[in-house]
This record gives C-alpha cells, structure tokens and sequence, in this order.
C-alpha cells in the first residue's frame, strides 16, 4: 500500500478519493431534484419496454455531477458503461471501436462532447438514429462503404458548453437536462456524507461554513473537506470543528462567496487594466496568466451567476457591483458603467 501511494501521481491519488465519496444510485445522489425525479421515470418505463434508455444530454459547469448521474444512470437501467472524452475520439476508427463492442441497453459516457471533431461526430448520428455506423473502405475508384448494425444502446454525453453543439446533434438527444448550481444546505449535506466515507467527523457548523464557499458546486465542497481533513490530522483533532474549518479556508484564500484567488484577479484584471471593458477573452487570458477555456468554463459561469461580470458581443463587462467591491481608484466618476444610462 504504501509503495503504491508513493508511485502513484497525485492527481490520481486525488481521483481515487473523488470515486470513493461519488453517490452510487439515484436515492444517494443529492440536489438536482426536477432532473433526477424525470430521469427515474424514464429509466423506469424504459426498463418496462425492455429498450436502452433514450440518449441523454447532460449540461452544466463543472463539478455539479454530470459524470457521476451519467455512471448512476447505467448503475440503474442495469447496464455496462464506458467512458471516454470528445478530445480522445479523434479518429472516426476509434468511435467505431467502442460502438461494435457495446452490448444492448449498454450505455456509452463522452465526456466534453463538444470537443468532438466534426468528422468522428456525423459518424455518431446514424448510431443514434438508427443503430448502424457507414464505414468507408479504400479510397479512390475501390472506395466503398460497409455499413455495420450495432446494439441498441444508450448515449450520455456531457457538456460544460452546449451552446458549442452542433444542432444535428443536439436534436438527436431525446433527453436534455441541465444543471444548476446546489443550495447550501444540499451541499451541507454532501460534506457531512463524504466526511463519513473519509472517515473523519465534522460538526454542523463547519459543514456549513465549508458548504457556503463552495460556489454551489459538490466537486469544490469535497476538495475544500478533504483539505479541512489535511489540517485536522496534522493539528491531532478527529473532528473538523468551526475553527479547522476557517483555518483552512483562510489558508487557500476563499473568500465569504466562495471567490479564490484566481477569481478576484479576473475581476481586478477587468476592472482596473482594462477599466471595466469590454475585454476580449483572449486578451484577458493573458493578462491573468490562465488558459481562455478555463476561464469560460470554470471562473466566468460562477462570477455571471454572483453578478460580478456580464458578456456581451464586444467582451467582458464588469458590473456595479464589480467595480464597488475591486476598484481600487479612490473615486467611481472616471468609470462609464456607473452612468445610469449606459447601465441600461
């Protein structure tokens, strides 16, 4: 065992631990009420008809539980699942290779489905049509297709930017559920239920004070845990109390909303270089240092959702309440957003 850990990188370390505290059936799986009460229903009548599970579309920012309700999803109809990414399926050969070798009912998971090459993703439009995958032999004048019948099965794509997909292949879903963000006290209870798996105790108050940074997203409250978890066992204490809590919250710099530091240099970024915007993101990419993606799909949701930043067709914009809280100019006259006017 302890070879093991020491060979094995951090980061899988890190995933090991996220699979062990995941929900294992719809009754575990917390939040997301409307959605996991529509997909029992369709799970149910699809088990009664003895069919696959229409595909399903799962969209949201990160870290709400795509991945998770997708892995449940199969856990229910009773069935196999593998897995993989739009990235990976890069060649139209390997998506064909995954969808031979399903069984019927079986469910295929994509994870980043918008990142599919458009020339692997027309290959998956007859399989969701029709059950059968064109594939194209030789080339030239001994072109031809060969056309191959594959078992009913049940697509699970996840986005954390449907907008980026196409309209054929949006169109081919049959079930589209989207995410949203988790109350506090959903998430409370995530932590308390996590801290059981861990193994380490955790007072109410703590769990809500951790629940309550945590950007409404169950991912970021079992890292911030996990964390308070670390400063527990080096301080001797078996239970995180209020004050391990905000120990380790002051350590990793969140904030009260649930705001890193990452966030604020986003928002002071826009806010006082480029004067409120409008800011391409590519030039605000560069000037904070990370990469264009993952401001778009892990910062931005959260701080439009907190009313710190708006998009508009020239760029971000900050907010009122962006420039009340990051300015540092000692007076607001100079920035045009505080017009009234311009606000609306």
């Amino acid at each position: 065992m302890r070879i093991e850990l020491l060979n094995t990188p951090p980061d899988a370390i890190e995933t090991r631990i996220e699979e062990q505290i995941r929900p294992i059936s719809m009754d575990d799986f917390a939040g997301q009420q409307r959605l996991t009460d529509n997909l029992k229903v369709f799970i149910s009548a699809a088990k009664m008809r003895g069919d696959a599970l229409d595909h399903v579309l799962l969209s949201g920012p990160p870290g709400l539980g795509k991945t998770t309700l997708a892995y449940i999803i199969a856990s229910e109809m009773g069935s196999s699942i593998k897995s993989t990414s739009g990235p990976l399926l890069d060649k139209a050969g390997n998506l064909a290779g995954l969808l031979t070798g399903l069984q019927k009912g079986d469910v295929l998971f994509i994870d980043e489905i918008h990142r599919m090459p458009p020339a692997v993703e027309e290959y998956l439009y007859s399989a969701m049509e029709d059950f059968r995958i064109d594939i194209m032999l030789d080339s030239g004048p001994s072109a031809r297709a060969v056309q191959l019948r594959i078992e009913p099965f049940t697509l699970v794509g996840a986005t954390t930017r449907s907008g980026l997909l196409t309209s054929p292949l949006r169109a081919r879903f049959g079930i589209n559920s989207r995410f949203d963000y988790y109350a506090p006290d959903i998430l409370e209870g995530i932590i308390i239920r996590a801290s059981g798996i861990l193994g380490i105790g955790i007072d109410g108050k703590a769990a809500s004070e951790i629940a309550g940074r945590s950007r409404g997203t169950p991912r970021i409250a079992n890292r911030l845990l996990r964390r308070a978890r670390d400063f527990a066992q080096v301080d001797g204490v078996e239970l995180i109390n209020h004050s391990i809590a905000m120990k380790t919250l002051e350590c990793l710099e969140i904030d009260e909303e649930g705001l890193d530091d990452m966030d604020k240099k986003i928002m002071e970024t826009i806010v006082n270089k480029f004067s409120g915007g409008p800011v391409g993101i590519a030039s605000l990419a560069v000037s904070v240092g990370e990469e264009r993606d993952t401001i778009e799909e892990v910062y931005e949701p959260y701080l439009i959702q907190a009313g710190y930043l708006t998009r508009t067709t020239r760029g971000r914009v900050a907010t009122r309440q962006a420039f009340l809280r990051f300015s540092t100019a000692s007076g607001s006259n100079e920035y045009p957003l505080f017009d009234e006017q311009q606000d609306r």
